[in-house]
């Protein structure tokens, strides 16, 4: 009696891992999401999102409402746009006449390499290293100062068409005031790493903060 069950229970081990193995081995095909279904009254074309492209590039390059293309789409604060994803751009959100041309080099960066670790109305970002904070975009130093917000520390640049970031709980600040930027450009430091070392980063359009996902390579 002992041997059978013994017999038994081996078999099963063997079942589990053969079942096992076998899901290990075979991987399904990527997917990409599918386009949402846009309001039957509303005529339009889908963007397809290529490496490299933010919701923020594609609502400029059709000269599109963000926050209106955002919503029709159904994208979430917490959702990101994969490559291969479909996003519908509806004729009513062109504008008829494009003031300024976009240019790639309005695109934001990402201001510090590291891991995000909370998102409530901006992102906090903390690097695996001691790192330089970058300008996201060209602007101007508008603030520099403490307890912005709760913020110990805060850098704020105005990029002269209605756009903020904010930079905030930097270790070392190098820019001053009145200053102008580049992007790319060191505007301070975190001279140290983990969770009591990070970088508060927002976008902000106007004085309300705007999800940094959707403008963030």
């Amino acid at each position: 009696m002992f041997n059978k069950r013994r017999s038994t229970f081996y078999l099963f081990v063997i079942i589990c891992s053969l079942t096992f193995l076998s899901g290990c081995a075979t991987t399904a095909p990527y997917i990409p999401p599918a386009p949402s279904k846009p309001p039957s009254d509303l005529t339009g074309t889908y963007h397809r999102v290529e490496k490299g492209e933010t919701l923020w590039r594609i609502s400029k390059r059709y000269g599109a409402d963000l926050e209106e293309l955002t919503r029709i789409n159904r994208i979430t604060d917490n959702t990101f746009i994969e490559v291969g994803q479909k996003i519908f751009i509806p004729d009513k959100l062109k504008d008829e006449v494009k003031v300024l041309k976009y240019a790639a080099s309005d695109d934001f960066i990402w201001p510090l390499k590291g891991r995000v670790v909370s998102f409530n109305k901006g992102i906090k970002i903390s690097p695996y290293s001691p790192q330089d904070i970058l300008a996201s975009r060209s602007g101007k130093v508008v603030f520099l100062g403490k307890n912005f917000t709760g913020l110990n520390r805060a850098v704020i640049l105005d990029h002269g068409d209605g756009f903020f970031t904010i930079y905030g709980l930097s270790s070392d600040v190098f820019v001053k005031p009145g200053e102008s930027v580049k992007r790319g450009a060191v505007i301070g430091r975190i001279t140290g790493s983990g969770k009591d070392n990070c970088l508060h980063f927002e976008v902000r359009k106007g004085h309300l903060p705007q999800n940094p996902y959707h403008y963030l390579p």
